[in-house]
């Protein structure tokens, strides 16, 4: 048997990054295909309504795809049922090619949302079976469509009914999201909604098992067996002896990683990679603001073992208890998460607003690290239509002086092609 590769701890994290698309900038300015690339790349692309800066799964296209991102290319993939909605990580949008794999998980699946649509249909099917009966017979409908007063009580986020039994029917694979309004999702039965070449039979449960298995392995580009069932959501947390038979028939490959007391998987597909990172050759260019729900931080056990960052998502926290912000992103630089910052942008006013910035113990502002940083915020506040870049008091004041001034350096497009500095607007 073929010695097992040894990664150090970086070269890891640079295969991860290239997995996720997130180890180099953007070789050219992207276009709508890329997007779906980028979906297949990650196997899912988390939903969130929050939109103090974007909404997350905008912000998780821009880190990798750059400026050129249109966030109206994603709602045209999904009108067209390229992508497709579902229950996986969280609410998350996956490949149309993958749409009988989920039915298959989620027919079986103990995630939180799934089991509360069970128990609803169990509970209220009279009325969810009628919901679903007008549908077929109107055809696509949004919550609007609905008379129905909100309950008092909190149950379903205070939803109104028909709200509760579209989102149920969905979860249970009933109902398809056909396209999105303004955020707001039009229900229709998957019948009409899932294009006739994704038909397919889906897997059995053991094959479907397997499929998950390989596809959050792959996504990752290397991961601990343990952090794999997080990825989808799917149980029992997985132990490298469940690997085993994969590792066997040669679907993974087993490799050290220094400074990790379990061995790490690769998915064969990424063989290649593993060469490359194993050789020193993978090196990590890119600096970027992810979402806080960017798969590289959405398991806190796994940015902290592989990236030494500490992450807590505060925004569900009281404003009185929190340590960082409400809706803080985590600073990507070069192959590390060097801090965070919590931000906010100002549509009207054409302001993007750094109200705090928090750089990780022990990293340093050097020029190196604050050019980097500046450029890649001055691109995200272009990104946002918001190009007035402001640093907030909450900044610490050296800080704010030195990245202030290469935030002033930083060139961006112009009248005529020409390139001026960026705005920077006054503290608050």
């Amino acid at each position: 048997m073929a010695p097992r590769p040894t990664l150090t701890a970086a070269q890891a994290r640079a295969l991860h990054l290239a997995a996720q698309g997130l180890l180099t900038p953007p070789a050219r300015a992207a276009r709508r295909e890329d997007v779906l690339a980028a979906v297949r790349r990650m196997a899912l692309l988390q939903l969130d309504t929050i939109h103090v800066v974007a909404r997350s799964h905008h912000l998780v296209l821009h880190a990798r795809l750059g400026e050129a991102y249109r966030p109206e290319w994603l709602d045209e993939l999904l009108a067209e049922a390229a992508l497709f909605e579902t229950w996986a990580h969280e609410a998350c949008l996956a490949p149309v090619e993958e749409h009988g794999l989920h039915r298959r998980v989620l027919a079986t699946s103990q995630h939180w949302f799934v089991k509360r649509a069970r128990k609803l249909l169990a509970d209220e099917r009279e009325g969810m079976a009628a919901l679903l009966e007008e549908v077929r017979r109107r055809g696509p409908v949004k919550t609007s469509d609905f008379a129905s007063a909100r309950p008092r009580h909190g149950g379903w986020w205070g939803w109104k009914k028909e709200k509760a039994w579209l989102e149920a029917w969905l979860a249970l694979g009933e109902l398809m999201v056909a396209r999105r309004e303004r955020f707001q999702r039009v229900y229709d039965l998957a019948e009409r909604v899932l294009p006739a070449a994704a038909r397919r039979e889906p897997p059995d449960e053991a094959a479907a098992r397997q499929a998950v298995i390989e596809q959050s392995v792959r996504a990752l580009g290397v991961t601990q067996a343990r952090w794999i069932h997080d990825y989808f959501r799917t149980r029992p947390r997985l132990t490298p002896e469940d690997l085993r038979p994969l590792v066997e028939a040669g679907r993974l490959l087993e490799v050290r990683v220094r400074g990790w007391a379990a061995p790490g998987f690769v998915h064969r597909d990424h063989a290649p990679l593993l060469r490359r990172a194993a050789g020193g050759e993978l090196a990590a260019t890119h600096t970027a603001l992810l979402s806080p729900f960017d798969p590289v931080v959405w398991d806190r056990e796994r940015a902290l073992a592989m990236f030494g960052f500490d992450y807590r998502l505060e925004c569900y926290v009281p404003a009185r208890k929190r340590r960082h912000g409400y809706f803080v992103l985590p600073i990507l630089r070069r192959g590390a998460l060097v801090g965070r910052l919590d931000a906010k942008a100002h549509r009207v006013r054409g302001v993007f607003e750094v109200k705090a910035l928090h750089l990780e113990p022990g990293v340093a502002a050097g020029p190196a690290l604050l050019g980097d940083l500046a450029a890649a915020l001055t691109a995200s506040a272009r990104w946002h239509g918001t190009p007035q870049v402001r640093l907030g008091r909450r900044v610490a004041p050296p800080l704010r002086a030195a990245l202030g001034a290469r935030l002033a350096e930083v060139p961006s497009p112009g009248a005529g092609g020409r390139e001026r500095p960026a705005k920077l607007a006054r503290p608050v």
